[in-house]
């Protein structure tokens, strides 16, 4: 069945004045935008309005080493750049709630800016999801414990130094260039908490100052940073005899794309009682939401992303 709004005001909120509408939405971002680790490390490229809904990127061919010697005075016909079209569709994504004047009058906690916060958190950890579950799409596998498969993951095939190597060489083997020199893994609490047994962890804390540090991140080991986020991916019951998998995704540069049109931003939609009209004709019902236009992400070089898959202790 197909829902139809009959609440049409659907840009500005009638009622609000701009002075409050920017706070709420500034309210919005500021929640937003600390929780968006999976978007942090992808190449950023903003779509023009008016053109369409779907984004292209363009995956960069490495050029091949060359090996034979010049003849004097003769530079060669030269070597054409190569590159692949790789397409991803712009999509929005939000959510909303509709709140009677009653609840407004009787609830003592759920302020208009509470809801706001709410929503932002939830807006942000749904746009992070998005970016999260294309970056788990990548196809270079380690299984820890020296397992085969994610079926036969236990709990004790814990993330150790030993897999993080495993993925930095084979991101090497790739050639795929560092982050200021690392590589970088974005992790869950749970796995964070097994790594940090490991005497050659070096904490955030021991960083010399000159280090610019990533949003989440918490330490580093053997050239692969460690950005930690709640939100990391988690195969649930995926594992032996029903045991949870974590997934842990390494990256080098360029590995995936980031798109949305060019100026757009997540924003606050609120609708004060009496705004829909003839659709609320006693003034009872109010709503908030939040709403992202034109968003999309896409791997553009999988070769230059990992993805370890774990358990890890309860």
């Amino acid at each position: 069945m197909t829902y139809t709004n009959t609440n049409t005001n659907m840009t500005t909120s009638a009622g609000i004045a701009p002075s409050l509408q920017t706070y709420y939405n500034r309210t919005l971002l500021q929640s937003f935008e600390p929780e968006l680790v999976h978007l942090q490390f992808g190449e950023v490229y903003p779509m023009p309005q008016n053109n369409g809904m779907v984004m292209s990127m363009r995956k960069i061919v490495p050029l091949e080493a060359k090996t034979t010697e010049l003849a004097e005075g003769n530079p060669g016909d030269g070597t054409l750049l190569s590159e692949t079209q790789v397409t991803v569709p712009l999509k929005q994504y939000g959510d909303y709630s509709n709140f009677s004047d009653l609840f407004d009058l009787a609830n003592i906690d759920c302020n208009l800016t509470r809801k706001v916060e709410l929503f932002a958190n939830a807006g942000a950890r749904s746009i992070d999801a998005v970016a999260r579950d294309e970056l788990a799409t990548c196809t270079n596998v380690i299984y820890a414990g020296g397992k085969t498969s994610r079926s036969a993951l236990t709990s004790a095939d814990k993330l150790s130094s030993v897999e993080l190597r495993k993925a930095a060489r084979m991101l090497k083997k790739a050639n795929a260039q560092r982050f200021n020199g690392y590589y970088v893994a974005i992790v869950g609490p749970e796995t964070i908490y097994d790594l940090q047994d490991d005497e050659s962890f070096i904490k955030v804390s021991q960083y010399s100052d000159s280090e610019n540090i990533y949003t989440g991140e918490v330490g580093r080991l053997f050239g692969v940073r460690l950005v930690e986020t709640s939100e990391a991916k988690i195969f649930e019951g995926a594992g032996a005899s029903g045991a949870d998998v974590a997934s842990i995704i390494v990256l080098g540069k360029y590995a995936y794309g980031v798109t949305s049109w060019k100026g757009a931003k997540p924003r606050v939609i609120i609708k004060p009682s009496g705004s829909a009209g003839t659709a609320d004709p006693l003034d009872q019902i109010s709503s908030v939401g939040w709403k992202m236009d034109g968003f999309g992400v896409k791997l553009l070089q999988p070769e230059y992303a990992v993805r370890i898959e774990c358990g890890f202790t309860a």
